[in-house]
C-alpha cells in the first residue's frame, strides 16, 4: 500500500490478529502416545529465565515509548496506539519549551544542552505513570542512545518502539505537513544526530510505509500480544535473550535474511516468498532447510498463497468464469502451490524474536484477484509460531487456501529411521497427476501412523485428513528420533484441515531425497479450486487466518 503524503492523513481500515503461544499447561511433560488419539506431552526447551526480560509473560509494558524521526509518523502512530490500548498519551514536544520551539521554528537544531531541560521533564511524565500504575504511550524523536538511555535507563518496564522509514519518504511528509513547528529544512540535522537502537536497547522496529493502523497492529503483534486481548501472549514480552547480531543480514540467493533469536532458538526468515530458512534449538537444527547463498528447493519452507499443492491442469471455474493458471508443474500439466513462491516480501516490523512481513497478490491471468498477506514468525517458550492472515482488498469475491512446505530433521541421516505420529484417520488417495480420487480409512493399511512407528523404506506423498484433536481445536503431528528422546512436534492451530507428508522421494536433487520429512499443514486439500473441498472463499473486505507452530521437545 502507498503512504498518504501525512500523517494525519494516513488513516485506513487494517485490523491486527493478536497471536497467543497456545499453552494450555494441562498436558504431561513426558511425551507418550496413544492409538488414536497421541498424547503428545507438553514439550519444555529448558529455557532459563532471563533477567534481561522486560516484561512477564502475560503482562503488559507500564509505558510504551515511540521513537524515530519528525515525520516518521510517531505521534500518529502513539495516539492510535494509546486508544487501541485505552491508555493514556503524551507528545513528548508538548514538554519543549518556548524557547526550544521558536528556535526549531526558525531551523536552528537544538543542541543536547537545550534537550537536556526537555528530557528531565519527559522522563518525569513516564516515572509519574508508572507510580501511579497507569499504562500510557509516548511518542519522542529519542534521537541519540543517550536520550533513549535518560528515558529507558532504569526502568525495565518501558518498551522502546522504532518508527523505519527512509528519508525519500519522511521528507515528502515533511513537505506536506502544514502548522507544525519542526521545518523539512532540519530533517538533516536530524538523520544526522540519529543513531539508531542498538539490539541490546530491545527495539520493537517496524516499517512506517504502510498505514498507521497496520503500524499500530504491528506494534501490538511484535509486543506478544500482552498489551491485546488475546489470553495467551507470547514473544518479545517473554524474550529470553537480545539478537547478537542486525536483524538483517545482506542479500543473498534468497534475498534479505530476518534472523530471530529466543534463548537457545535461532529462526531465519529470507525476502523471498517469506519462507522459513532455518530454525534451530542449541545448535541443533530442526529443519532440513537451506543456506543463505542456495536457490530454494523443492519448496522448502515455503509460503503456498493462494492455494496449497496442485490445481489440475491449472484450470478451474469460479462464479461463472472459466480462468486458467499458469502450469508450473509441467511434466503433470498443473498450476502448484500458489502464486507468490518467488515474489519478494517486504520487512513490515520485527523484534528480537519476531518478524512480520508482508506482500500485495494483485490480480493477473488466472487470479484476477486482489489479497493483502502478512505473515508473522515469532519464537517463544514453546518453539516457532507462524500466522499468516490474508485480506482480500478486491472488489469480487476470491477463491482462497493456504499451506506451508517446511522439512523437518530428527537428527537422522535419512528419515527411515525416524518416528513418525500422524493423527489422522483417513488419507487421501491420488492418480498419477498426484489429484486426489477420494479418501479411504488408515486403519489396517501402511499409512496408519496414530501410533508412533519408524517411516522405513515408505514413500510418503500423502495428504491426510480426519484430524484428532485436543480440546482446544489442536492436532499435533510429531517427528521423533528413534530414541524417542527427542523430536519436533508440528502444531495444526488455526485454519488447517489436511496435512501432507512427504518423504522427498522425487526431489530433483538426489542428494536431499529423504533427508528430512516435509510436514505441510494446509487449509485445503489438493485441487481444491475445482473440487470446492474445504476451499475457503474470500468476500471483499474479509480475512483469513492461519496458524501453525513447531515445537521442539526432549534433548539429545
Amino acid at each position: 500500500m502507498d503512504p498518504a503524503s501525512s500523517d494525519e492523513a494516513e488513516r485506513g481500515s487494517v485490523g491486527a490478529v493478536g497471536v497467543g503461544n497456545g499453552a494450555d499447561g494441562r498436558w504431561p511433560h513426558q511425551p507418550s502416545t496413544v492409538r488414536g488419539s497421541p498424547s503428545l506431552g507438553r514439550p519444555t526447551l529448558g529455557l532459563p529465565p532471563d533477567p534481561a526480560c522486560i516484561v512477564a509473560a502475560g503482562v503488559p509494558p507500564a509505558v510504551v515509548l515511540v521513537t524515530g524521526v519528525s515525520g516518521s509518523g510517531k505521534s500518529t502512530v502513539a495516539r492510535l496506539l494509546a486508544d487501541r490500548l485505552g491508555w493514556a498519551y503524551k507528545d513528548a514536544d508538548d514538554f519543549h519549551t518556548p524557547a526550544n520551539r521558536a528556535r526549531m521554528a526558525a531551523g536552528e537544531a537544538l543542541s543536547d544542552e537545550d534537550r537536556h531541560p526537555w528530557l528531565t521533564a519527559v522522563a518525569t511524565w513516564i516515572d509519574r505513570q508508572i507510580a501511579a500504575r497507569q499504562p500510557a504511550v509516548v511518542s519522542c524523536s529519542a534521537l541519540k542512545r543517550a536520550h533513549r538511555d535518560r528515558l529507558l535507563g532504569g526502568r525495565p518496564d518501558v518498551r522502546l518502539v522504532y518508527l523505519h522509514g527512509a528519508r525519500q519518504l519522511i521528507r515528502s511528509r515533511l513537505i506536506a505537513r502544514h502548522g507544525h513547528f519542526f521545518p523539512a529544512r532540519l530533517l538533516d540535522s536530524q538523520f544526522a544526530d540519529f543513531q539508531e537502537p542498538e539490539p541490546d536497547e530491545h527495539p520493537c522496529v517496524v516499517e512506517v510505509d504502510q498505514l498507521p493502523e497496520a503500524v499500530v497492529a504491528a506494534i501490538v503483534s511484535l509486543l506478544g500480544g500482552c498489551t491485546s486481548p488475546d489470553p495467551s501472549p507470547t514473544g518479545a514480552a517473554d524474550s529470553a535473550a537480545a539478537w547478537t547480531e542486525e536483524p538483517r543480514m545482506s542479500p543473498n540467493a534468497s534475498g534479505e535474511q530476518w534472523r530471530l533469536h529466543h534463548g537457545v532458538q535461532t529462526a531465519v526468515v529470507v525476502q523471498l516468498g517469506g519462507a522459513l530458512r532455518h530454525y534451530e534449538v542449541d545448535g541443533r537444527p530442526l529443519l532440513d532447510g537451506f543456506a543463505a547463498d542456495e536457490p530454494i528447493t523443492g519448496g522448502r519452507g515455503q509460503l503456498l498463497v493462494p492455494w496449497p499443492n496442485r490445481v489440475g491442469g491449472g484450470r478451474y471455474r469460479f462464479h461463472g468464469q472459466d480462468l486458467q493458471l499458469p502450469l508450473t508443474e509441467p511434466e503433470t500439466r498443473n498450476a502448484i502451490h500458489g502464486l507468490l513462491r518467488w515474489t519478494p516480501w517486504r520487512l513490515l516490523a520485527h523484534g528480537d524474536d519476531a518478524v512480520r512481513v508482508g506482500t500485495t497478490l494483485f490480480p493477473q491471468p488466472g487470479y484476477p484477484f486482489h489479497l493483502e498477506v502478512v505473515a508473522e514468525y515469532r519464537l517463544g517458550q514453546e518453539g516457532l509460531q507462524v500466522a499468516v492472515t490474508t485480506t482480500n482488498v478486491g472488489e469480487t469475491a476470491a477463491p482462497y487456501g493456504v499451506g506451508q512446505h517446511p522439512y523437518l530433521t530428527a537428527g537422522t541421516d535419512l528419515v527411515d529411521a525416524a518416528l513418525l505420529t500422524v493423527p489422522a484417520r483417513y488419507r487421501l488417495c491420488t492418480d498419477e497427476h498426484g489429484l486426489p480420487t477420494g479418501e479411504e480409512p488408515v486403519e489396517g493399511t501402511a499409512y496408519d501412523f496414530r501410533t508412533a512407528r519408524p517411516i522405513g523404506e515408505q514413500l510418503l506423498d500423502t495428504a491426510f485428513t480426519g484430524l484428532d484433536r485436543d480440546p482446544t481445536g489442536r492436532s499435533v503431528v510429531r517427528l521423533a528420533h528413534p530414541s524417542g528422546r527427542h523430536g519436533i512436534d508440528v502444531r495444526l492451530i488455526e485454519g488447517i484441515r489436511y496435512v501432507q507428508v512427504y518423504t522427498g522421494d522425487t526431489l530433483s536433487e538426489a542428494g536431499r531425497r529423504r533427508r528430512g520429512v516435509a510436514i505441510e499443514p494446509m487449509s485445503c486439500p489438493a485441487d481444491a479450486f475445482r473440487s470446492g473441498t474445504a476451499l475457503t472463499v474470500l468476500e471483499p473486505g474479509g480475512s483469513n487466518v492461519f496458524r501453525w507452530g513447531l515445537v521442539p521437545w526432549g534433548s539429545p
